[in-house]
C-alpha cells in the first residue's frame, strides 16, 4: 500500500509544485485509501463510486486552470458536515436533517477551494455536535484508526479519523467545547481551536451565534503543526460579512520575539485527576520548550472553575435551549448521544432572564479575570482532556483513584472556548493500551501565531506516528 497518502500537506504540496504527481493522481491514491478503510471507520459520510468522479472532475478542472496556482493547490481535503459545502451533505449528525446538502459554500470552504484544494467529502459528527463522541442514529459509529472499540471524539471525530488514517491530508472542524482539540488528542493528530473569528464561521450549522461567537470556532487539523499553520494563514483574513471577523492581520513572529514569552504549565486543575501517562506527556513538552531556549515555569491560574461554570451554563444550558425548538415532537429520532446530552442539561431548571444576564455579566467579569492572570504567563501548556480516548459508550472512568465522569474529563479544553482563546493541540506520549496523549497549548485572544509557532516548536521534536491500523486490511464492522 502506498504511503504517499500519509505524508504530511505540506509534502504532498511539494510534490504537486515539483510536478512530482499530478493532483488527479494524488485524489486517485486518496480515493482508494477512503475505498478500502472508510467502510470500517465510518469517517467520510455517503461516499459513493459517484464522490470518486466529483473528485477527479475537481483535479481535472485544477490541471487545465489558467492563472496562478493557490498555496493548497491539488490538496486532497475533507470538511466536517456542519460547515456547508456546496453540493454535499450538511446533516450535521441528525434525522432531523436527512438528505439536506448545502446549496453554497461556507466562506472557509469558499476559500480553501480557491487555494487549490480538491474537497473529497463531508465528515461524520455526533448529533448537532453535543457530544464528545461521534455517534448518531443518521450515519453511525466513527472508530478510532488506533483502536476500533474507541472512539475517535468528537464533535469533530469524522474528521480526526479521516486525518489520522490517511485517507484526507488536512481538514476543518469546528469547536465550542474541545471538538477539534479532543478529536485530534485521541486520534494522534495536530489541531487548532483559533480566536473566535480569525477563521470565519458564517455558513457554519448551527450557526455560531449569540454565546456561541465567542465559544465557537472554525478550526484546522491535519497530521502536522506545519499543516495546521499553513491552513490557518490560508484562511485567517477578515470577511466583512461575518460580524465577528476581527479586521486583524496576520502577524509573524520571529524566534526571538518567542524566547521573551513566558510559558506557563500545570499538570492538573486541582480538581479533577488526569492519567500518569498525561502527566508524563505535559512534561515532555515542557523539557523540549526548556531545552529550546523557552522560559517555561509552573503556573496554574486561580479562575479557571469559574470559566468552567460559565462555560457550563452557555454551552449546556443555552446549547439544550437553542435545540429544543428544532427537536420538539421529534425525540423518538434523536440519538442516544444527544439525548444523553439533553438528559444532562434538564437536570438544572431552564435558564430564566435575570440569571442569563447575570451570567453574560459574569462572562466578561470572568474573562478579564482570567486575561489578568495570564499577563505573566500569555501562553499555558496543559492537558487536553483527563484521559485518552474511551471506548465506545463510556461516560465514567477511575483516575487515580477517583470517579471522572463524561464532561468533567473534557474540561480541560473548555476553559479557552469561554475565554475565546487559541488552543493547539500536539501529539506527544501513549497510554498503556498505546492509544495517542497530546498536550494543549493555549495562548491569550488574538494571538494564534505565538500560539502556532510554539505548537510547532513541540511538534517538531514529536511528530505524526500511523496508527498500528493501517498495517492491516480491515474489515468492515
Amino acid at each position: 500500500m502506498s504511503q504517499l497518502t500519509l505524508l504530511s500537506a505540506v509534502e504532498q504540496l511539494a510534490l504537486l509544485r515539483a510536478e512530482k504527481i499530478s493532483p488527479l493522481e494524488l485524489a486517485e491514491e486518496h480515493f482508494q485509501k477512503i475505498k478500502r478503510l472508510n467502510p470500517c471507520l465510518n469517517a467520510i459520510v455517503n461516499f459513493t463510486e459517484l464522490d470518486a468522479e466529483r473528485i477527479r472532475a475537481q483535479a481535472r478542472a485544477l490541471m487545465t486552470a489558467s492563472g496562478p496556482r493557490g498555496p493548497l493547490y491539488g490538496l486532497p481535503m475533507t470538511i466536517k458536515s456542519s460547515i456547508a459545502t456546496a453540493g454535499l451533505p450538511c446533516e450535521v449528525g441528525s434525522l432531523l436533517r436527512q438528505g439536506i446538502v448545502a446549496e453554497k459554500d461556507a466562506i472557509v470552504v469558499s476559500r480553501v477551494r480557491q487555494a487549490g484544494a480538491n474537497i473529497l467529502g463531508a465528515t461524520n459528527c455526533p448529533e448537532f455536535l453535543m457530544a464528545y463522541e461521534t455517534d448518531n442514529r443518521l450515519h453511525g459509529q466513527t472508530r478510532n484508526p488506533w483502536d476500533l472499540d474507541f472512539t475517535s471524539g468528537g464533535s469533530s471525530g469524522g474528521e480526526s479519523a479521516a486525518i489520522a488514517s490517511g485517507m484526507s491530508a488536512s481538514g476543518l472542524g469546528s469547536d465550542s467545547g474541545g471538538s477539534v482539540r479532543t478529536p485530534a488528542h485521541f486520534t494522534g493528530i495536530c489541531s487548532l481551536k483559533p480566536t473566535p473569528g480569525r477563521i470565519p464561521a458564517t455558513g457554519h450549522e448551527p450557526p455560531c451565534v449569540g454565546p456561541f461567537s465567542i465559544l465557537g470556532a472554525i478550526g484546522p487539523m491535519a497530521r502536522t503543526m506545519q499543516d495546521v499553520r499553513l491552513l490557518f494563514e490560508t484562511l485567517c483574513s477578515p470577511a466583512p460579512t461575518d460580524p465577528v471577523s476581527p479586521p486583524v492581520a496576520l502577524r509573524h513572529i520571529s524566534r526571538s520575539e518567542l524566547k521573551q514569552i513566558s510559558i506557563g504549565y500545570f499538570e492538573d486543575d486541582g480538581l479533577v485527576p488526569v492519567t500518569p501517562e498525561t502527566r508524563l506527556a505535559v512534561h515532555a513538552a515542557v523539557q523540549v520548550l526548556k531545552e529550546q531556549g523557552f522560559s517555561v515555569r509552573p503556573f496554574r491560574p486561580a479562575v479557571l472553575e469559574a470559566a468552567r461554570k460559565l462555560w457550563w451554563i452557555f454551552f449546556v444550558r443555552c446549547g439544550a435551549m437553542f435545540l429544543e425548538p428544532l427537536v420538539a415532537d421529534r425525540r423518538e429520532q434523536l440519538s442516544p448521544v444527544l439525548l444523553d446530552f439533553l438528559s444532562i442539561a434538564h437536570q438544572e431548571p431552564p435558564l430564566g432572564g435575570e440569571e442569563l444576564l447575570q451570567a453574560w455579566a459574569d462572562f466578561d467579569v470572568v474573562r478579564g479575570q482570567l486575561l489578568r492572570e495570564m499577563q505573566p504567563f500569555p501562553v499555558l501548556l496543559c492537558p487536553v482532556c483527563a484521559i485518552p480516548a474511551f471506548r465506545h459508550g463510556e461516560r465514567s472512568w477511575v483516575v487515580d483513584g477517583q470517579r471522572v465522569d463524561y464532561l468533567d474529563a473534557m474540561r480541560y479544553t473548555q476553559w479557552f472556548n469561554l475565554l475565546g482563546a487559541p488552543a493547539a493541540v500536539v501529539p506527544i506520549g501513549r497510554s498503556p493500551e498505546g492509544l495517542p496523549i497530546g498536550v494543549q497549548v493555549a495562548g491569550r485572544p488574538f494571538e494564534d501565531e505565538i500560539v502556532l509557532e510554539i505548537a510547532t516548536a513541540i511538534d517538531k521534536e514529536f511528530g505524526f506516528v500511523p496508527p498500528p491500523f493501517l498495517e492491516t486490511t480491515p474489515q468492515p464492522g
